[in-house]
């Protein structure tokens, strides 16, 4: 059988399954949370039976935004009250509407033989949302991302690269590009 054939190239540089924005600030960073929240898929809410939660990671080096990306999409799905990170707790449980919100942060997990006390698999259900920050500790343990963000620094601000990694992910990423409030950052890159 043939390989697979890359993305289709658009005019920008970007394939159909990515994206990659230059964030100036913090609120640039709220912005591409809230903008995810707006962007989820339909599919990704609703309880299809067989279907698995949608997995979304968020990489980068400490300090680069993980965490204020992730509480402004738990935030902007209507997650109210308190949203903490979950580096010591690990894992912290979120109702929003229609959807329940699992955030993971594997900082301190020494590796993959540490996910089973986590407990992660009961979280794997149609309608849920897995948020995992610092996926590259938890190895293929991890389900596969329907959507993963890198986050990195840049000389001023910092830089988002979104892939997706399903077709759930690419609806995800479709939907992303059509939300005017990231079009300042689209258009900062050369």
């Amino acid at each position: 059988s043939a390989p697979p054939r890359p993305p289709a190239a658009r005019r920008d540089g970007m394939s159909e399954s990515n994206l990659k924005l230059q964030l100036s600030d913090t609120a640039a960073t709220e912005s591409l949370g809230a903008a995810l929240a707006c962007a989820l898929p339909a599919e990704c809410i609703a309880a299809v039976p067989d279907a698995a939660s949608t997995v979304v990671y968020l990489s980068g080096q400490l300090g680069a935004g993980k965490t204020t990306c992730a509480r402004s999409l738990l935030r902007g799905l209507g997650v109210s009250g308190i949203v903490r990170s979950p580096t010591y707790t690990l894992v912290e449980i979120h109702a929003a509407n229609r959807i329940q919100c699992i955030h993971v942060d594997l900082y301190r997990v020494r590796g993959p033989e540490d996910l089973e006390d986590l407990g992660l698999r009961d979280y794997m259900a149609p309608g849920n949302l897995m948020v995992i920050e610092w996926p590259e500790r938890g190895g293929s343990s991890l389900p596969p991302a329907d959507l993963w963000l890198r986050l990195s620094y840049l000389v001023q601000g910092r830089e988002a690269q979104l892939q997706s990694g399903s077709p759930r992910g690419a609806k995800w990423l479709a939907n992303l590009r059509t939300d005017s409030r990231l079009v300042p950052y689209l258009s900062n890159l050369t």
